[in-house]
């Protein structure tokens, strides 16, 4: 690949909702935008996060320039501790003041205090090697979101982060069409645009419009009031607040993430509250129901959220109770839908009505709907175009909104991660794939995507353990004594409370012909009880538990 080529090379965010990260290349020099990750799936057992593999900087750290987050949300930022503590805290790291201030928070967190980060106002530029970046101010659901402007001696590439065209968005400030204009008629050569809602027509509707939602909702209601919506969605969180001071409700913040976010929101001016309208959790009990409204995180049903433990009558701070009103001002991410199910029925069951989006529009996505995707692509006309930021179906259909105004089919490039675009002067191309996936986060370690213990996790949660042990003589190998069985969740437990005499047998038989072969080795031996053991069980129970066999010797 030559010096002078562009090289855009998603590692998250294509073909899956969330994880993004993209890296990009000139002259042997990088600057990554966002590093996001995403929370696990049901089948993902015990495992706290997921990042995009990024194993493919580790090697290049000392070519990084500067790391961009477009905005604060987890799926675009929530990696970065992660990505500098094996990168180095060298590398700085560039976006708008709300966004830093989250990413600082989050630094700290992990005690990475060493990072230079950099509070950037829209419309400057920064000079990062052979890069010059600017941010554009868009709207999303959180303030402060940019989208990313690479130029380069080949001309310039946007990444919009998520966006939306917001016309009366909360703060005021609608989207820079005008600059996005100029980057059109200036000659845009790649655009790498958000593709979330592009599956859904017409346009989305405002933010605005959610809080005098709220309000009638909040005025029909007797007594105290749960309001559950992402903790980062500061505009939402000041819609509350204006909806609460309305019908004349304190606001208590109960989880974690939302009292931080709230703190560096109202620090930073994006959130106004009158004076004392915001109390403490403690203050809960002093005030009655219908003078109370709790603004809470666990809209998406996560497990050790606040709500989800309000659902399970776990909360130290509030015990909901019939006559609770329970507001969920958000949907779903999909692959969440079974998670916040439970949490809606556990609410019911408690004796709390609960209002969705399906009840009342009290929710507005922060991703623009397929007409404002289509005017992103006539505002700046791009040469090439690589859907971002959705799963294979949506970047499909982001690529025929691109066709349908009128960009040649050719010229849209629908990737997968770990696919590099490469843009020269006599065109452009996919490269050769790179190394990119998942790594998993369990505790505070990081771990390989093929890691056993999530195989081993997986086999125990679906058909339990055997453990057996075998004593033998250290002379002869025979067996000494009768052997021990212990088994945990296995199904069909009466069965295999009749079958220890059969596995028992199973064990000496195994044993006796080991002695006769003059086994000796442990490894050897438990090898071969594994796998007797495990054909017996197959054989008579129809399951494949994980069967652990110690041999100890006297």
């Amino acid at each position: 690949m030559s010096p002078s080529t562009l090289r855009v090379l998603p590692l998250g965010g294509l073909g899956e909702i969330g994880k993004n990260m993209t890296v990009v290349e000139y002259e042997d020099r990088i600057v990554v935008v966002d590093t996001g990750l995403r929370f696990p799936t049901a089948d993902m057992m015990g495992i706290d996060l997921v990042l995009p593999d990024f194993s493919y900087l580790r090697e290049r750290a000392d070519d990084i320039e500067a790391i961009v987050i477009t905005h604060g949300h987890e799926d675009h930022i929530g990696a970065l501790p992660f990505v500098l503590r094996e990168l180095g805290q060298d590398i700085p790291v560039f976006g708008s003041r709300l966004t830093m201030a989250m990413a600082r928070s989050k630094l700290d967190e992990h005690k990475l205090r060493e990072v230079e980060l950099e509070d950037v106002e829209a419309g400057v530029r920064i000079e990062a090697g052979p890069f010059d970046i600017e941010l554009v101010h868009m709207t999303h659901s959180i303030p402060d979101s940019r989208a990313v402007a690479l130029t380069t001696d080949l001309g310039t590439m946007l990444v919009t982060g998520d966006y939306k065209f917001d016309q009366t968005p909360v703060d005021g400030r609608p989207a820079d069409i005008s600059r996005l204009a100029e980057l059109g008629k200036d000659g845009l050569l790649l655009l790498c645009g958000d593709s979330t809602n592009v599956d859904r027509p017409g346009w989305a509707p405002s933010e605005s419009g959610v809080g005098p939602r709220l309000e009638e909702v909040f005025s029909r209601c007797e007594g105290r009031i749960v309001v559950t919506s992402f903790a980062s969605n500061i505009h939402r969180v000041q819609q509350v607040i204006g909806a609460a001071a309305a019908v004349g409700r304190k606001v208590a913040l109960i989880g974690r993430s939302m009292r931080k976010n709230v703190n560096i929101g109202r620090s930073l001016g994006h959130i106004v509250a009158p004076e004392g309208l915001i109390i403490n959790a403690r203050e809960i009990e002093d005030f009655p129901d219908h003078k109370l409204v709790i603004c809470s995180t666990g809209s998406q049903g996560e497990p050790l959220s606040a709500l989800r433990r309000m659902a399970h009558r776990d909360h130290p701070q509030v015990e909901l109770h019939s006559g609770d009103t329970v507001v969920f001002s958000a949907t779903p991410i999909p692959g969440n839908e079974r998670a916040v199910n439970e949490t809606v029925d556990r609410l019911f069951q408690i004796g709390c009505d609960v209002i969705t989006t399906r009840d009342a529009p009290i929710h507005a996505s922060g991703h623009g709907y397929a007409e404002e995707v289509k005017l992103m692509l006539n505002l700046v006309r791009p040469q090439y175009v690589m859907p971002f930021h959705g799963d294979y179906k949506r970047i499909r259909m982001h690529g025929q909104l691109a066709e349908a105004v009128g960009i040649e089919a050719q010229r849209v490039f629908r990737g997968v991660n770990g696919l590099p675009l490469e843009i020269d002067k006599r065109g452009a191309r996919f490269g050769d794939k790179e190394q990119s996936g998942m790594v998993f986060v369990d505790g505070v370690d990081i771990g390989d995507v093929a890691d056993v213990a999530l195989r081993d996790r997986r086999m125990l949660s679906a058909d339990g353990i055997f453990v057996v042990v075998a004593t033998i003589s250290e002379q002869d190998g025979s067996s000494v004594a009768e052997p021990e069985v212990i088994f945990r969740g296995v199904p069909f437990r009466d069965q295999a409370d009749e079958l220890l005499d059969e596995i028992r047998g199973t064990v000496e038989a195994s044993l006796e012909r080991a002695a006769e072969e003059e086994i000796r080795e442990i490894d050897l031996l438990q090898e071969l009880l594994h796998d007797d053991l495990a054909q017996f069980v197959y054989e008579r129970l129809k399951r494949r538990p994980m069967v652990l066999p110690v041999v100890v010797e006297v």
